[in-house]
């Protein structure tokens, strides 16, 4: 079984967005719970949201924006399974995130 991270990706450039309503909230946490459930002999952390972005360089550090909104580590057999896991996911389907991005966390060199 190979590692992936999944990264919840918000609307890129999307004006901030008002919260969904209480009751999109409560459907879409319901579909979240049936997904880790159902996934749940996939699942190797299950992530979660997250907040504001700092970022460290060799010039300093600043507050900036990206559209990464939450994440999730998946095992699979391949990078292709470890997709198809996400197809019609609660983030993209009732959520008003925009995609899921599945990459494969590869080992360290000489580790």
């Amino acid at each position: 079984m190979k590692t992936f991270l999944a990264l919840y990706m918000g609307k890129p450039g999307a004006p901030q967005q008002a919260p969904p309503d209480q009751a999109t909230i409560a459907k879409g946490m319901g579909a979240w719970h049936k997904w880790m459930t159902d996934h749940a002999n996939s699942v190797a952390d299950t992530g979660g949201p997250l907040g504001k972005t700092k970022r460290a360089a060799s010039d300093g550090i600043s507050d900036i924006r990206n559209a990464v909104a939450g994440y999730v580590i998946v095992k699979a057999e391949s990078h292709d399974a470890a997709a198809k896991l996400f197809e019609s996911h609660p983030h993209f389907s009732i959520f008003p995130g925009d995609s899921v991005e599945i990459m494969e966390i590869m080992p360290v060199p000489g580790m």
